[in-house]
């Protein structure tokens, strides 16, 4: 795999996506966001490489409009042009497509379980999820008395 760091563009599959989003009409943009993320989170059998990719790409340029999101994990390699402002339902799109790029059906996942660096690459995938659909706290207290 052409990858060389964690980052969601730091691979050629996810830079290249970030290079069609550019070259592509301002109106096509979220469309090729909407599809990369439906592929991945479609009932697929297995996830390839290059969807997986793509994905985590995707997923990060959702998680950069979101309020609590973070736009810097998109700087490097990522699309320079601007995006239209992508709706709301892509959020819970993206965690779809983030679950199948962890699952155990994933060859992005099955690489990445393989390289010193794994842990890291799986907690930036959980961050970007996390920013998207945020774990419940724990209750301090309990609601009824047992």
């Amino acid at each position: 795999m052409g990858t060389w760091d964690i980052g969601p563009f730091d691979n050629d599959t996810a830079a290249d996506f970030a290079g069609d989003l550019d070259e592509a009409a301002l109106e096509e943009r979220e469309a090729m966001i909407r599809g990369v993320l439906k592929r991945a989170a479609g009932p697929a059998n297995f996830l390839d490489i290059y969807d997986g990719e793509r994905a985590v790409g995707a997923a990060a340029l959702v998680v950069a409009q979101h309020p609590d999101g973070d736009d810097q994990a998109c700087l490097n390699y990522g699309p320079s042009e601007p995006l239209p402002e992508l709706p709301a339902d892509l959020r819970m799109l993206a965690v779809d497509a983030l679950d199948q790029v962890v699952s155990n059906r994933s060859e992005l996942a099955e690489l990445w379980a393989e390289a010193a660096n794994w842990s890291k690459w799986r907690q930036d995938i959980t961050r970007l999820r996390d920013v998207l659909d945020p774990p419940i706290a724990p209750q301090e207290e309990a609601l009824f008395e047992i």
